[in-house]
């Protein structure tokens, strides 16, 4: 029987919290799936725990680190199912997870997208979500703007659907997934099923998000790119404008503070340049050049 749902996991040198994550996938009710692990060049003993698996699963691997984006890209390609699921290897989904998502495309074959609720731990405890964070359902461009607001590990896509937005961009080394969203979100609902099937870990020192100073630079990039593409109804251009503004603002300060006038002169003048038409903004080597800070 061909697979119903590809389970795609990108891991880095988490053989530690893989094997928990795996064995999520594999104790679901829902069993017409593949899984897939891309092993992004790790160093840790990785290969070996796949080699455990190897009956039940497709094991990838890079031979260097290319991160997250390129991991789940290698993914998408080969994978079979008309139906794609993400989940990063320090987070693990409760055994319903799969059976509940595919029951709902069943239930609305208009729909691309679909998340489900999470649990957050931090540290070990869990921990409520502030209210920025709750998630809303339906059309959620504009909302999505501010911060991410879909999970990785608790949506479910067409693959079609992937296809036709653009894969993950692996120029950005983190918020690839904030600029996929918003590829998405511009032209389609994602539906929320408020029923916590996803724990999700965080707070951990390998996290990208502790790697980097200034991550509004990534989803800066991604505004950028949105508003150049040409996509956006005049009202999500304006919000997209908006919200640019405002982040450029605060990216510039932090620039200041660290004596980085240039850099900061180039971010309070980028909304002006955007607003104008001048795409070519997006060759400077400002939203091109992503080392670790």
């Amino acid at each position: 029987m061909s697979p119903r749902v590809s389970v795609i996991i990108p891991t880095f040198n988490r053989a530690h919290m893989l094997q928990r994550a795996i064995q999520s996938v594999l104790d679901q009710t829902y069993q017409n799936i593949e899984l897939i692990v891309v092993d992004d060049g790790s160093t840790d003993g990785t290969q070996e725990l796949l080699e455990i698996h190897h009956s039940r699963i497709v094991a990838l691997m890079h031979e260097k680190n290319r991160g997250p984006a390129a991991a789940r890209n290698t993914g998408i390609a080969v994978s079979k199912a008309p139906l794609i699921a993400f989940l990063d290897s320090d987070d693990y989904w409760l055994p319903r997870k799969l059976e509940v998502q595919v029951h709902f495309f069943t239930e609305r074959p208009d729909a691309v997208a679909c998340q489900t609720e999470e649990m957050w731990i931090r540290r070990g405890k869990r921990v409520n979500p502030r209210k920025i964070h709750i998630k809303p359902s339906g059309h959620m461009f504009v909302p999505s703007l501010r911060l991410c607001l879909i999970s990785p590990s608790a949506v479910m896509i067409k693959k079609e659907i992937l296809d036709q937005t653009g894969w993950f961009d692996e120029m950005l080394p983190a918020c690839e997934d904030y600029d996929l969203w918003l590829r998405l979100t511009c032209k389609w609902p994602v539906y929320l099923i408020p029923e916590p099937l996803v724990v999700k870990n965080g707070g951990h020192p390998d996290q990208l998000s502790t790697r980097f100073w200034g991550m509004d630079r990534f989803r800066i990039r991604s505004i950028v790119k949105i508003l150049c593409s040409g996509r956006l109804s005049k009202e999500y251009r304006k919000a997209a404008l908006r919200e640019l503004g405002r982040k450029c603002r605060i990216y510039a300060s932090g620039c200041l503070k660290r004596g980085r006038e240039e850099e900061a002169r180039f971010f309070e003048a980028l909304p002006l340049k955007v607003l104008k038409g001048h795409s070519e903004i997006l060759d400077s080597h400002y939203l091109r050049s992503f080392e670790i800070q």
